[in-house]
């Protein structure tokens, strides 16, 4: 069975965005962006919510041709457009879009399907109110948190109103050049 593995930046207070989905807090670097790619060679698959996958959509595909583009961007960019894209979207349809499937309804049966499916890991980037869901069915098998050195106050929460506690191990840690930090958590079932 595929693993479906969270990566996502919080802020000190648990945060994934502003209050208005704004994620200019998280000050990016080339160590953390290598080591997104590392993440990505144990996956081909990669899970969203509508706005993140646009948000993605929008930047990813050409990173890798931007004139400052580093080995990272340019080794994610060429990850992002090989892998098979799944969209939780009430309102975007697939027409047009190329190795993407939207998934419309029933999510929660619809992502155990593809987890049961052959191929390598699915990652889920940000997509926090999709996150929660995938959480409250416990279809989310490792957690990689990335901490970041930036309190928000107030904002999108990773965490919110979930209906039952979840036992987690620390795997690994790993602080980068920026202050940030990475959490791997598994699911203890």
């Amino acid at each position: 069975m595929r693993k479906l593995i969270l990566v996502v930046h919080t802020s000190l207070d648990g945060f994934v965005a502003g209050t208005k989905g704004e994620l200019d807090g998280f000050q990016p670097g080339e160590k953390n962006m290598q080591f997104v790619c590392d993440l990505t060679e144990s996956a081909d698959a990669a899970l969203f919510g509508r706005i993140s996958y646009q948000l993605l959509q929008a930047y990813w595909p050409a990173a890798k041709e931007l004139p400052d583009a580093t080995k990272g961007m340019i080794a994610y960019s060429n990850w992002y457009n090989n892998a098979q894209k799944i969209v939780c979207s009430k309102t975007l349809s697939e027409g047009g879009l190329t190795k993407t499937t939207i998934i419309n309804s029933n999510v929660p049966d619809e992502i155990s399907k593809i987890k049961a499916q052959d191929g390598k890991d699915i990652l889920i980037f940000g997509s926090p109110s999709l996150s929660q869901l995938l959480m409250q069915h416990n279809l989310i098998d490792c957690y990689w948190i990335f901490i970041n050195p930036t309190i928000f106050g107030q904002g999108i929460p990773l965490f919110k109103e979930l209906e039952k506690k979840s036992n987690l191990e620390l795997i690994k840690t790993k602080q980068f050049p920026n202050g940030e930090i990475a959490l791997q958590y598994e699911v203890k079932r």
